[in-house]
């Protein structure tokens, strides 16, 4: 079993590898998996990060979300307390550029939302198992919301960054659902 900060590598490295049309092809097959979950349906409020490459597009899935009248909240990062603080996005134009190139929602444009609310939280990650336990970024945001978030949870994940099986930490959480261009895999 390899370090996180391998896999971590070993997984950027791969996906930097997909070709635009894969990616935007294997994005598109994902997102219209994610449109046929029960739990997509149900949820009126979604969580969600802005994608960047090589993660899988989320712009697509935002505007479907607001095309279907759905609320759509995404992240923002509290760095002193490394806690994350979703907010109300209705329009791109409310994002801003943040640390390292990450888009996160303006807080004077954005209203925030408590954990409760959110009926469906889209999880990133690098690099998943199939018992849904994930590899993020390194920064442990994800690690700490999910500590008392109660609602769905899913991961959307090309096959590249399915892994066998990594290091498992006593506070990792999976996730109930990873989708992937080929299949729905249930965790829990």
């Amino acid at each position: 079993m390899d370090d996180k900060n391998t896999i971590r590598k070993q997984v950027k490295d791969t996906l930097s590898q997909l070709s635009k049309p894969l990616y935007e092809d294997y994005s598109y097959k994902i997102a219209c998996r994610l449109f046929e979950e029960e739990e997509w349906q149900k949820a009126d409020v979604i969580g969600v990060t802005v994608s960047k490459p090589p993660e899988v597009d989320t712009y697509q899935i935002i505007r479907k979300a607001w095309e279907t009248g759905k609320t759509v909240v995404v992240p923002k990062c509290v760095p002193k307390e490394k806690k994350l603080s979703f907010r109300t996005l209705t329009e791109f134009s409310q994002l801003e550029s943040v640390f390292y190139g990450l888009l996160e929602p303006v807080p004077t444009l954005t209203t925030e939302v408590s954990p409760e609310q959110i009926g469906l939280l889209i999880v990133p990650g690098l690099a998943y198992t199939k018992a849904g336990y994930r590899i993020g970024f390194g920064g442990g945001y994800y690690d700490r919301f999910l500590t008392d978030y109660t609602g769905n949870t899913v991961s959307l994940a090309f096959k590249e960054q399915m892994i066998s099986d990594f290091p498992v930490e006593k506070y990792d959480l999976p996730v109930g659902k990873i989708i992937t261009p080929n299949d729905v895999i249930k965790t829990v």
